[in-house]
C-alpha cells in the first residue's frame, strides 16, 4: 500500500546538530552542512530515491539526467525547509522575507463569521505560515489537525526550542471526538488546517488523479470540508531563493457533500504548485503505489 507509515526523515540527534549550527553560525552556514547530509541520503536511501525517481521522471517528465540531479535537489531543498522552520521558530523571523498571494481571500473567508477550513499538502513549508500572519493584520488562531503518530519526539523537541506559537493542535481520535473540537473552533471563527495528501493504514480513503496517475488520499479532510458548510481554501507556503517565501491561498469551490469533487479540485491545485516548485514535493514514499 502507498499509505504513509508515520515516520519522517531524520533523527533527533540530526535535528539538534542543525539547531546548534543555526544558533551558533547562522542559517546559511547550516545550509552548507546540507551539502553532505543530502549527499548521504542520496547515496544511501534507495527506497526513497526510487520514489523520487518515479515522481520526477514519470510525473514531472524530467530527463534521466535532470531526474538524477533533481533527487539530490529534493533532499537539499527539504533540508533547507527544515532549517527555516527551526530558525523562524527560534526567533530568527526577521532574517526572512515573504509575499502573500491571496490574503484578501482569507480575510473575506473569515468575514463570514463561520471560520474556515484550509487544506494544504506536504509541499513547501506550511507549518511556518502563522509566523507570517501576525504581520499582515491577520489575527486568527490556526488549528492544525494531526494524529498521535505525528506527535513524535522530534516535533516535541522543536516545540520546546521554538518561540511561542499561536497554532493549536487538534488530535484525530478513533472515537471521533475531534469533530466536536473542530466544530467548536469554527464556531469561534477560527481556521482549521488539514493536509490532504497522506493517509494511514486502515483509514478511509478516496481516489483521484494527481499529475498523471491515480493515487489514494485520506477521506476525512474532504468529507468534513464538504459537509460543514464553511468556506474552504487551498493554502501553500513555498520556499524561494534568498530566505524568501511565497504564501499562496486559493479559493475552493465546494458543493455540499461532494467530497469527491473537492478532492479532484484539490489535486488540480496541488499539481499546479508542483509544476512551479517540482523539488518541494516532500512525500518521500511510494505515493502512487506503482513505482
Amino acid at each position: 500500500m502507498a499509505q504513509w507509515d508515520g515516520k519522517s526523515k531524520g533523527t533527533l540527534l540530526g535535528y539538534k546538530i542543525f539547531v546548534y549550527f543555526i544558533k551558533k553560525f547562522g542559517v546559511y552556514t547550516a545550509y552548507s552542512v546540507l551539502i553532505f547530509v543530502a549527499a548521504y541520503y542520496y547515496l544511501s536511501s534507495w527506497k526513497t530515491n526510487k520514489s523520487l525517481y518515479f515522481y520526477l521522471h514519470k510525473q514531472q517528465k524530467h530527463s534521466l539526467l535532470k531526474t538524477l540531479i533533481g533527487i539530490y535537489k529534493s533532499y537539499f531543498t527539504f533540508g533547507m525547509v527544515l532549517i527555516d522552520k527551526i530558525a523562524i521558530g527560534a526567533g530568527l523571523r526577521d532574517k526572512y522575507t515573504y509575499n502573500f498571494d491571496g490574503i484578501d481571500l482569507l480575510k473575506k473567508l473569515l468575514s463570514e463569521g463561520k471560520g474556515g477550513i484550509l487544506i494544504s499538502a506536504h509541499v513547501g513549508n506550511f507549518e511556518i505560515a502563522e509566523r507570517f500572519f501576525g504581520e499582515i493584520d491577520f489575527d486568527c488562531p490556526i488549528n492544525l489537525i494531526a494524529t498521535d503518530m505525528e506527535r513524535n519526539v522530534i516535533k516535541e523537541y522543536l516545540e520546546r526550542i521554538a518561540s511561542i506559537s499561536k497554532a493549536k493542535f487538534i488530535i484525530m481520535k478513533d472515537d471521533m471526538s475531534h469533530i466536536f473540537e473542530i466544530n467548536k473552533a469554527l464556531s469561534q471563527n477560527e481556521l482549521i488546517c488539514f493536509t490532504g495528501d497522506r493517509y494511514f493504514e486502515h483509514s478511509k480513503t478516496m481516489e483521484s488523479v494527481l499529475l498523471e496517475d491515480q493515487a489514494l488520499f485520506p477521506a476525512g479532510p474532504f468529507q468534513i470540508a464538504s459537509r460543514l458548510k464553511v468556506p474552504v481554501a487551498f493554502v501553500y507556503v513555498m520556499k524561494e531563493p534568498n530566505l524568501h517565501y511565497h504564501l499562496y491561498a486559493r479559493e475552493a469551490v465546494v458543493k455540499h457533500r461532494d467530497a469527491q469533487g473537492l478532492l479532484v479540485t484539490y489535486c488540480q491545485s496541488v499539481a499546479s504548485i508542483l509544476k512551479k516548485y517540482p523539488y518541494q514535493w516532500f512525500n518521500f514514499f511510494n505515493f502512487w503505489n506503482n513505482n
